[in-house]
C-alpha cells in the first residue's frame, strides 16, 4: 500500500492529481471492493420488470466486483422490497430469472421455501432443528431509498441517500416527475480497457468536449458550461446554443429562463445520471479489475420525439469516443515517465472533487485496516 494515505491539496490551485500508480493497482482495487464499494448507494436497474405485485427480478450488484446476488420484489402494496438471492441453508442462488413471487420462493435445491418478504417458511428434514427458523434463516433485507422513479440501495450505506441528494433537489427532481418508459433497445454494455476511476475523471469535465466530441460540441456552449460540487455528488449544466434541443423549464425553477441542454449528475463513487429534454440515460460504472471496466447504459425516455436530437441525441457514439480517449490515457499513465499532473481550476472541479472523495474514503478504510492489525494479539 505504497500509495496510500493519498494526498489531494484543497487547493485545486496547488493541488497534483491522483499519482499514476493509483489508476492500475490491484491493492487500491481490492480495498475499493472490500471497504468503501459496500457503503455506497448503487441503482437497482431491473425495476422495469416488476409491473405488478408479486413480480421478481435477480441481478448482480456491481458485476465483478461486489458481484453480490440480489432480487427485487415488487410488494402487495405496490412498495419494492431488495432481498438476499441466496438460500440461507447452503448458498444456492434462489432466482435465475424474472418471473411471479406472489407465493414467496422456493429453493431449488432442498426445497427450503420463503415468503415474498425473504422471511423462512419451512423447509423438509429440519422438523427437530432447534428454533428452526431463526433470524438467521431469513433472507437478508437491502435498505432501500427512492428518487423519483428511480430506486437505490446498498449493502451497507453509511449515509442517507435523501443528505447526498438534497442539494441538488430543488434542480432535477421536477426532472423525474415526468412518466418515463425504458428504451430496450438503448440497454447495452460497453467494455473499456482502462480503470473505472479514469472513465470517472473523463466524465466529471466538460473540458475534453470541444477537443473529443465534435458532434457534441455543437449542441453544448462551453463557455456557459458549469460545475458545482457537493459532499457526495457534483453536478454539471450545458447549455444549449440557439437552435438546439433544450430544457422546457418552468417558472420558479433555478434554471427558469436558461437554455439547458444537459444536466449531468454523478453520485460517488460510480453512477452517472444524465438529464436531457428527452429523458434521463443512466451509467452505471462496474469496475471489473484494476485496469477494466464495464459500462452498463439505460435509457428512460419521457418524449420519443424529441429523442435524436441535442446533447442526447447520439450517445453510442459520444461514449465509443469517450473509450477511445480513456484507453489512451490508460496507456499513458503507464509511463515510467510520467507522474501526476494538475488540475484546471475553473474546468476540472469535478475531477479534483472526485479525487478528493477517492483520497477520504480510501484513507479512512487504510486506516482502519491499519488499526484493526495494530491492536490483533
Amino acid at each position: 500500500m505504497d500509495l496510500l494515505p493519498l494526498d489531494i491539496d484543497a487547493d485545486i490551485r496547488r493541488a497534483r492529481t491522483l499519482p499514476a500508480g493509483f489508476y492500475g493497482s490491484a491493492d487500491i482495487h481490492d480495498l475499493l471492493v472490500r471497504e468503501v464499494l459496500p457503503r455506497t448507494w448503487q441503482l437497482v436497474p431491473v425495476t422495469h420488470q416488476l409491473a405488478a405485485p408479486g413480480d421478481a427480478a435477480p441481478w448482480t450488484l456491481l458485476d465483478g466486483s461486489l458481484s453480490e446476488p440480489l432480487l427485487a420484489v415488487r410488494g402487495a402494496g405496490g412498495e419494492v422490497r431488495v432481498l438476499s438471492n441466496v438460500c440461507t441453508h447452503r448458498g444456492n442462488l434462489l432466482l435465475e430469472a424474472p418471473g411471479r413471487a406472489a407465493d414467496g420462493f422456493r429453493c431449488r435445491y432442498h426445497g427450503r421455501r420463503f415468503d415474498a418478504g425473504g422471511r423462512c417458511l419451512f423447509m423438509p428434514g429440519f422438523e427437530e432443528v432447534d428454533g428452526f427458523p431463526g433470524p438467521e434463516d431469513h433472507l437478508a433485507r437491502l435498505p432501500t431509498a427512492s428518487w423519483g422513479p428511480l430506486l437505490f440501495t446498498s449493502l451497507a450505506p453509511e449515509t442517507d441517500l435523501a443528505v447526498i441528494l438534497a442539494p441538488v433537489g430543488a434542480r432535477l427532481e421536477p426532472l423525474l416527475t415526468v412518466p418515463l418508459h425504458l428504451d430496450p433497445a438503448a440497454t447495452r454494455s460497453y467494455q473499456v480497457e482502462a480503470s473505472w476511476a479514469l472513465y470517472c475523471d473523463n466524465y466529471l469535465e466538460g473540458f475534453h468536449i470541444p477537443f473529443v466530441h465534435p458532434a457534441l460540441a455543437g449542441t453544448l456552449e462551453e463557455a456557459s458550461y458549469r460545475t458545482e460540487t457537493y459532499d457526495l455528488c457534483s453536478l454539471q449544466t450545458g447549455e444549449a446554443p440557439a437552435g438546439q434541443e433544450a430544457f422546457d423549464l418552468p417558472a420558479g425553477h433555478p434554471d427558469a429562463g436558461r437554455r439547458v441542454g444537459g444536466y449531468y449528475f454523478f453520485l460517488f463513487p460510480n453512477t452517472m445520471l444524465n438529464f436531457y429534454p428527452w429523458g434521463v440515460s443512466v451509467n452505471i460504472l462496474l469496475p471489473q479489475g484494476p485496469d477494466r471496466a464495464r459500462i452498463d447504459y439505460l435509457a428512460y425516455v419521457a418524449d420519443d420525439t424529441r429523442r435524436a436530437r441535442g446533447a442526447g441525441g447520439d450517445l453510442h457514439t459520444v461514449e465509443l469516443e469517450d473509450e477511445a480517449v480513456v484507453e489512451s490515457v490508460a496507456r499513458g499513465v503507464r509511463s515510467r515517465i510520467y507522474r501526476r499532473g494538475r488540475y484546471a481550476p475553473t474546468r476540472e472541479q469535478a475531477v479534483h472533487h472526485f479525487h478528493r472523495l477517492l483520497a477520504r474514503h480510501l484513507n479512512a478504510a487504510w486506516e482502519r485496516g491499519a488499526n484493526s492489525s495494530a491492536t490483533r494479539p
